[in-house]
């Protein structure tokens, strides 16, 4: 069985948010993912993602509010 990490970005000081996010998805390998816990919809990071790491990535809502919004983010 394959355990999936969660990393709940709420707990990270706001500016570390999206470089500790960026270094996760960096750090894995073709078929990895992990899952970004946030009480807040990330949907900007998603963008942010797409922009600078291009179409390599999933994005896959596994809860969707309204107080916790958890994403798998896996690399193609």
């Amino acid at each position: 069985m394959v355990t999936t990490e969660v990393l709940n970005v709420s707990l990270i000081e706001p500016r570390l948010k999206h470089p500790t996010i960026f270094k996760h998805f960096d750090d894995l390998t073709s078929g990895e993912s992990f899952i970004i816990d946030n009480d807040h919809d990330p949907r900007p990071l998603y963008y942010q993602l797409l922009g600078e790491r291009g179409d390599i990535f999933t994005w896959e809502y596994v809860q969707q509010g309204p107080d916790r919004f958890k994403v798998k983010i896996a690399k193609k």
